[in-house]
């Protein structure tokens, strides 16, 4: 009866991520990827939309509707928000399975050295959604394990993940991190550097969603052979009114230098503590690079002119670290493995 039941119960894998998140199937693979919004009626406490329709809402709301990230920096910083939107989501996975038998196993990245306390909310959260077990494994290991890292060897590994509220960078070895170091400059301080370029040159005050789109669109972290442009519309803060005013991609890539210097610097003083069997292997095989940030265009030949090592951009860098989460439910082994290091983080070294 047990193998009956594990037989049609889910495996599901989830990133948390501050910006978006992502949920993973081993039978149809990823089937949610959507923004970490949630948008709450105040007057009746009710959820009005999760995921796209909610991120459509910000900035266009009346007062009695809140649009709420409950994620900051990869951390549940809304319990209660957080585990409403992990339930309508594993609600929804769960509708679309044939046979429910029994509640699913789930296994969710949380970043790397938060405390047993913000552990304890994410773990929560999820059982709170209806979760039969849950497993936590550190983000920096997922990421490596979509990016078909060999992580079980001893050879090292250099992960840099950037994603919405942190940017992470680890050095692994034998299934375990040896060093890292975790930033609050990721994809939402990129945003912010626009929105206050612009401020400051033009006068005009954009929107969050303007500036993801233009960083989406123009962004760049090294000179592009063919200059990009983009009309943009925000409010003139000399009058108030709405102005339009021409973007290129130089003075985008000018407004991001100084947070891509720091996440270089990073990775530098990351290099400069490890040993230096691992930083010859890291060599050989290049610093990984993953993440929503790391499709900024040209960011990898910005590390690689920085750092003088080379850089390989992962496969499809969105959806690494939640491929790498599902490998796990593959290999019992190694998952008890990472689990350990995990209840047992303060052995590896943090700058």
């Amino acid at each position: 009866m047990f193998n009956f039941k594990k037989k049609f119960s889910q495996n599901i894998s989830i990133d948390l991520g501050t910006s978006n998140i992502l949920m993973h199937t081993g039978e149809k693979g990823i089937i949610v990827n959507e923004p970490s919004i949630v948008a709450i009626n105040n007057k009746t406490d009710q959820i009005i939309s999760v995921g796209h329709e909610a991120k459509k809402m910000i900035g266009r709301i009346p007062p009695y509707i809140k649009v709420i990230k409950p994620l900051v920096h990869g951390i549940v910083s809304d319990f209660e928000v957080t585990e409403k939107m992990l339930k309508y989501f594993i609600e929804r996975i769960q509708s679309n399975h044939l046979i429910n038998i029994s509640r699913p196993r789930v296994i969710i990245g949380i970043p790397i050295g938060i405390t047993e306390v913000e552990k304890k909310a994410v773990e929560d959260a999820v059982m709170s959604a209806g979760v039969k077990e849950v497993f936590l494994i550190e983000l920096p290991i997922a990421a490596a394990l979509g990016a078909g890292l060999h992580i079980e060897n001893a050879s090292g590994n250099l992960i840099v993940d950037i994603g919405g509220g942190i940017t992470e960078i680890a050095v692994i070895s034998l299934e375990g991190v040896v060093n890292w170091k975790k930033l609050d400059v990721a994809g939402n301080k990129f945003d912010q550097n626009i929105i206050q370029a612009v401020r400051d040159e033009f006068n005009v005050l954009l929107g969050e969603t303007i500036a993801e789109d233009v960083k989406i669109k123009i962004g760049s972290a090294m000179p592009l052979e063919k200059e990009l442009k983009m009309n943009v519309r925000g409010r003139d803060l000399i009058s108030g009114l709405p102005k339009e005013i021409i973007l290129n991609n130089t003075q985008i890539k000018n407004a991001l230098n100084r947070s891509l210097t720091i996440i270089a610097d990073s990775i530098k003083s990351i290099l400069e503590i490890t040993p230096p069997e691992l930083v010859a292997d890291i060599y050989q095989k290049g610093i990984i690079i993953c993440g929503g940030g790391a499709l900024l265009k040209g960011f990898e030949k910005f590390i690689n002119s920085a750092i003088k090592i080379p850089v390989v951009l992962a496969d499809d860098p969105l959806t690494c670290s939640i491929r790498g989460s599902s490998v796990l439910f593959e290999d019992e082994k190694m998952l008890k493995n990472i689990m350990s290091f995990v209840n047992n983080s303060p052995i590896s070294r943090q700058i």
